[in-house]
């Protein structure tokens, strides 16, 4: 009797909530977002013949390696598309030119099977050639296709053995094609030449570097970056500013990347209405080297070029990106009234020494956002105090009549001869 009625109470409760809650929960089952894109991720390893050092917790960086790959494996997420590539794996001669184009994909980006991808990483052993500039270009193009995000993970023992192409500018120049690709680089037991390269290479790509001296650490980053593919962020968009404002680009709420020269000034346009406040911030990214003492600046300028809000930053060496922001409110008014149309001008005072490349142009990141308008005029927006401003100028005013009435005192106690 009692496994009858328990059934009969919980469908009569669910029908009850059903009708209750039923348009509720359409709505906001339509409200959901939909389903991002699966993100794609492509480690890439040197299998070079440095890799048989034994200096990993007392085994070779090729075992650590191998280990730290197989636990990586196991705790992929499901919905990442996930591929494997290696450089030096091949060929063990001393041909350079054959050497240099050492690098194959071991397990192609997609649905990760676990049991063949460990089964492909068990047969690598130490071999040949370190090409790292070859495989980044290699691995972006395995990685091309679809709206997921794309990462790169690099992991090797030493410097790039192929030039005379830098690696860090086959990244860069990856970087400018705008296809949101991030490199992360892990140095295995690295020398002081190899981190500045692999800094440089992650530097240029909006990645990270990171020094590896135990296996266990090794797995623990490598597992971090993968994860981190598989969180939900906002995709860039890449958009190129125009020399003036009559033929920028529109931009609408989001981020946007571009490229900008040294010391180049670029202008986009963003349609605010009434009653919307626009909040926009640049940064700008010293992705080389560069000369100490540089600025960035942000303004905000109505088409007929009257400046309406500012900022600029400067830094001196010490950043590796310099950002400023605005904030431009429009106050409420009629429906009909139409949206104004803001100048944004983006605009750097970089330089460089006559060894560094120019091009591509130092890394731009735009962020545009449209918000409700302060009620008030007395808001932040306006005079940056937001109404604090009236306890601000009450201290002032009180501090003036407290300093002149204590001087008067002082001198009518002089006057007098009294003591003080």
């Amino acid at each position: 009797m009692i496994m009858r009625k328990l059934p009969t109470a919980g469908a009569v409760c669910g029908l009850l909530t059903l009708l209750a809650c039923g348009p509720l929960a359409t709505g906001a089952a339509a409200d959901e977002p939909a389903a991002q894109p699966a993100p794609k991720v492509e480690l890439v390893l040197d299998v070079s013949g440095s890799m048989r050092a034994r200096d990993i917790d007392g085994q070779s960086r090729m075992s650590a390696a191998k280990q730290a790959f197989d636990d990586v494996l196991d705790s992929t997420p499901p919905d990442v598309q996930l591929g494997i590539r290696t450089l030096g794996a091949d060929y063990p001669g001393n041909n350079r030119k054959t050497g240099c184009k050492d690098t194959r994909q071991l397990y192609p980006v997609g649905p990760l099977n676990r049991t063949e991808a460990k089964a492909a990483v068990a047969t690598l052993a130490p071999t040949g050639w370190t090409p790292i500039g070859p495989a980044l270009l290699a691995a972006a193009a395995d990685l091309k296709g679809g709206d997921g995000t794309r990462r790169l993970v690099l992991i090797t023992d030493g410097e790039d053995t192929c030039g005379p192409t830098n690696p860090c500018d086959v990244a860069r120049d990856i970087a400018a094609q705008g296809v949101h690709l991030v490199i992360d680089t892990l140095g295995l037991i690295p020398d002081a030449s190899t981190r500045n390269q692999l800094s440089c290479i992650a530097a240029a790509t909006g990645g990270t570097y990171t020094t590896v001296q135990h296996r266990q650490q090794l797995t623990s980053k490598v597992k971090q970056l993968v994860g981190r593919s598989d969180a939900r962020t906002v995709t860039p968009v890449a958009t190129q500013g125009a020399a003036s404002c009559d033929t920028a680009p529109e931009l609408k709420q989001g981020l946007w990347t571009d490229r900008e020269t040294f010391s180049e000034n670029r202008w986009y346009r963003v349609q605010v209405k009434p009653g919307q406040e626009l909040r926009a911030s640049v940064s700008v990214a010293d992705d080389r080297a560069v000369n100490a003492n540089y600025g960035v600046l942000l303004r905000g300028v109505t088409v007929h070029g009257r400046e309406i809000v500012r900022d600029d930053e400067g830094g001196t060496g010490r950043t590796d990106a310099v950002s400023a922001g605005i904030r431009y409110p429009k106050p409420s008014a009629d429906s009909d009234t139409p949206a104004e149309t803001v100048c944004l001008q983006v605009g750097n005072s970089f330089s460089a020494p006559a060894s560094v490349k120019t091009t591509p142009g130092l890394p731009v990141e735009l962020s545009i956002d449209l918000v409700k308008s302060p009620d008030q005029p007395s808001d932040v927006a306006f005079f940056g105090l937001g109404r604090g401003w009236w306890l601000l100028g009450t201290l002032a005013l009180t501090g003036a009549v407290l300093g002149l009435l204590t001087g008067w005192i002082a001198r009518w106690r002089l006057n007098t001869g009294r003591a003080l």
